[in-house]
């Protein structure tokens, strides 16, 4: 009986710690966040998360993401996890579709999800004081498409692109993790106006539905964590890139379940302390067995949106 009891008051316990609440209403869509708050004394830096889905799907409060948030939580860090809208999510027979047709389609729903993060984070700021949040230690992270989000809105900021004019003009993450991530670009390789904050990169070799370097057809496509890095070495920008020879998409999620002291690392040392740290840990492991690992761009295409 007393185990039991217990064991309630835990769940209550656990179920007060997070709020829902409603963070902006943009077309037909109500976007809502989740706080996950940890239990520590003084101003706590906050962690915003972004879900994967391919910008078709996909919820802020999927079950995979928790023992993450918790993870977070138990080490100080307040979770936002946030819906947004999915641009894609109507989309049908993708693969019939012209080059131009995609790259519209593509480039619409990044922007609106960079717009909707921006909304978020502009939320989480206005709440700063009410919630005991540091506003300079707000790091965003993301899965998959949410990850392309995090790195996208990074670079929206360095470059004070359209989308980056409502964040306000001194704000700049503190950090970005990604997990299976890319920057999408119109006009060719990324070029950066400004150093960006310190970036996390998980990636797997052989992932076929976010490139691992780069997707891109006269210079529109996705630039993927080894090409980002290349550019963040050559300009001496603080990173840590964590790749697996012949990982897939796997490595989107696998991460939040096996890699949680390592982005602990990356957070105390890097984002919190501010160390100027380039670093890569390239994993070879026989639970990847060697296997095809260059794409074209309608391979992405079809492992993503394919009927």
């Amino acid at each position: 009986m007393i185990v039991s009891l217990l064991a309630a008051l835990h769940a209550v316990a656990a179920t007060a710690a997070k709020q829902t609440l409603l963070y902006a209403v943009k077309d037909a869509d109500s976007l809502f966040l989740d706080h996950y708050v940890a239990d520590v004394e003084g101003r706590r830096p906050c962690m915003i998360f972004v879900f994967g889905g391919g910008f078709a799907g996909g919820v802020r409060d999927n079950k995979q993401y928790i023992p993450y948030f918790e993870f977070l939580n138990d080490n100080g860090y307040d979770v936002v996890s946030i819906d947004y809208r999915l641009g894609l999510k109507d989309v049908k027979g993708a693969t019939d579709m012209s080059v131009r047709e995609m790259v519209t389609l593509f480039n619409r729903a990044v922007t609106m999800a960079v717009e909707d993060l921006f909304s978020a984070t502009r939320f989480v700021l206005d709440k700063a004081d009410e919630w005991n949040v540091d506003p300079d230690m707000i790091v965003s992270c993301g899965s998959s498409a949410g990850a392309i989000t995090v790195l996208q809105a990074e670079y929206a900021l360095c470059n004070r692109t359209e989308e980056a004019a409502v964040m306000p003009e001194t704000f700049d993450y503190a950090g970005v993790v990604s997990f299976a991530g890319a920057v999408f670009s119109v006009d060719g390789a990324p070029e950066w106006a400004r150093k960006p904050a310190p970036v996390m990169m998980f990636h797997g070799s052989a992932d076929n539905q976010v490139p691992f370097e780069k997707a891109s057809v006269f210079g529109v496509g996705f630039f993927g964590s080894k090409f980002l890095v290349k550019q963040f070495d050559k300009q001496g920008w603080p990173y840590w890139f964590y790749t697996v020879d012949y990982q897939d998409h796997s490595m989107a999620v696998s991460p939040m379940r096996d890699k949680h002291y390592e982005i602990l690392a990356f957070l105390e040392q890097m984002v919190r302390d501010g160390r100027p740290m380039q670093a890569t840990t390239a994993v070879r492991s026989d639970d990847f067995p060697r296997c095809k690992t260059k794409f074209k761009v309608m391979d992405y295409v079809r492992a993503n949106y394919a009927e």
